[in-house]
């Protein structure tokens, strides 16, 4: 790589000095011309009489080739003024996040490969969020919560997060909760830099205008030593979404619909971009919702521009200066694909793929056994605030078990503290407890992802669920026998209270 990077250097430089050459050359007057005819070869005299036809802007270098918001930031992190995808470049990373299932496997590679004794790279770029397997008493699973910890310790790393008291999360203020979640309400989520997790939903970030994409251990251990990764850079897909969104839609429905329109492999290693009215409407919740599942589409990554929302969100939460980046007018997309959002229809994905997208309404003869509200997908404080919305109009139980899983603890605080607008000052909690759902459980991944046989809410048995998470593969939930259905949490509330996979449109309109 080295050695390739000499040679881009000494090509530019070469380039430079040519383009100086001819400007010089093309200034001369027709007296020097004359001069120089005498004096040197007619081979060189061919190079310096001017074209008929104006230069292109490739041929003279004067024009610079527009770059992609991804482009953008990957050229500054890798100390480049531009690159293409397709580029392989070493890239300065700004904050590494690991959790209690990858963290102990790329701490265990950065000891093997950078000494027992060894620093990381610095102490206050790392952050170090348990959340998966937590509330278990597998004690393998605690086991891997207490090698972050001793790692944590030793090396006096500023973020971590820890979890001792597993009878009470509120007895420990330092445990948040879903990685993905914690790190945008702690302020580590920031315009124009480069955020990397070992987890696939780290793309999540990409909704602040950021480079964000999971990393292997692997991966995780190099960086924990220096700082830095090889990444290649990307091409871009942009997605633009104009309309008004009606108001039984929800990011979730957004995301869905891109991936039933370009399969689990239409992105792959592929960068996501949104734009359009839509996008700029929604808030950063729901953003982080639809850059979360760009994995699904096999993305590398999913990036929203910054802008007064995400400032505003920012605000409080960091006083890390940031600087923003945006796409150049003339920035080359792989291809565009443009949605009216205010035509589209609350959608769900059935078993056993995010892309087997299906109108919700279409799927109404669909028996259920159980909702599943939660997630970094769906288990944010505006998602509660929305399966309450439906609870609230309907003024009926559930007639299926409903589980909730805040995704962190200030989303859990929210969801019994904050009113829900129309409800006369009921909480979250109020209106779930009047709608016969399960008492809101501790913030962490929970089910999502199945985890330990005693994880709560886990499927244990093959049954149909209806879930605001991010991926229905076999097993993905538990048993490897149960069917799960994809959708919002508007589309999950209301196929709680009927008990078959319900459009909500009947309880919100």
């Amino acid at each position: 790589m080295a050695a390739s990077s000499a040679i881009a250097s000494s090509s530019t430089a070469f380039i430079n000095k040519k383009n100086v050459g001819l400007s010089a050359f093309s200034s001369q007057s027709s007296f020097s011309v004359q001069t120089a005819r005498k004096r040197i070869s007619k081979k060189i005299v061919s190079v310096m009489t001017p074209q008929q036809t104006e230069r292109k802007p490739a041929t003279t270098g004067s024009v610079k080739t527009g770059m992609t918001m991804t482009e953008k930031i990957l050229a500054k992190a890798s100390d480049k003024p531009d690159v293409s995808p397709g580029d392989n470049v070493w890239v300065n990373v700004d904050v590494l996040m690991t959790h209690d299932v990858c963290g102990p496997g790329s701490i265990g590679i950065f000891k093997k490969e950078f000494g027992q004794n060894a620093k990381v790279w610095d102490r206050e770029k790392l952050v170090i969020i348990p959340d998966h397997y937590i509330f278990t008493t597998d004690e393998r699973a605690n086991r891997n919560v207490d090698i972050l910890r001793d790692f944590c310790n030793e090396q006096n790393i500023k973020y971590f997060y820890d979890i001792k008291d597993l009878g009470n999360f509120r007895a420990n203020p330092d445990y948040k909760g879903v990685c993905h979640v914690a790190l945008a309400q702690e302020g580590h989520c920031r315009p124009g830099e480069v955020l990397l997790g070992t987890d696939s939903h780290t793309c999540t970030a990409g909704a602040f205008g950021q480079f964000a994409t999971g990393i292997g251990n692997t991966d995780a251990g190099f960086v924990l030593g220096t700082g830095k990764i090889l990444l290649k850079v990307p091409p871009t897909l942009r997605f633009v979404m104009d309309g008004e969104m009606p108001d039984y839609l929800l990011a979730k429905d957004l995301i869905l619909q891109i991936i039933g329109e370009i399969s689990v492999a239409g992105a792959t290693y592929k960068a996501m971009e949104f734009v359009g009215t839509t996008v700029e409407s929604l808030t950063m919740e729901e953003r982080m919702t639809l850059c979360n599942m760009v994995v699904e589409a096999g993305g590398k990554n999913g990036v929203i521009p910054a802008d007064k929302t995400t400032y505003d969100y920012l605000e409080g939460r960091t006083s890390v200066p940031y600087e923003p980046v945006y796409s150049d007018e003339g920035a080359r997309y792989l291809k565009e694909y443009r949605f009216d959002v205010s035509k589209l229809e609350p959608l769900v994905a059935k078993p056993h793929s995010p892309d087997n997208r299906a109108l919700a309404r279409e799927c109404k003869d669909v028996k259920i056994d159980r909702v599943y509200i939660g997630s970094c997908t769906g288990g944010k404080t505006e998602d509660f605030m929305a399966a309450a919305k439906v609870f609230l109009a309907s003024g009926k139980k559930v007639k299926v078990p409903t589980f909730l899983v805040p995704a962190t603890q200030k989303v859990w605080m929210d969801v019994y503290s904050l009113p829900v607008p129309g409800s006369g000052g009921k909480t979250c909690s109020q209106i779930f407890e009047e709608a016969g759902c399960d008492t809101p459980a501790s913030p962490s991944c929970g089910a999502c992802l199945g985890g330990p046989k005693d994880t709560y809410a886990r499927m244990n048995e093959a049954q149909v669920c209806v879930s605001t998470t991010n991926r229905n593969f076999p097993g993905r939930m538990g048993h490897k026998e149960g069917q799960i259905y994809l959708a919002s949490p508007y589309t999950a509330a209301a196929s709680a209270l009927t008990g078959y996979v319900t459009d909500p449109r009947g309880f919100l309109q």
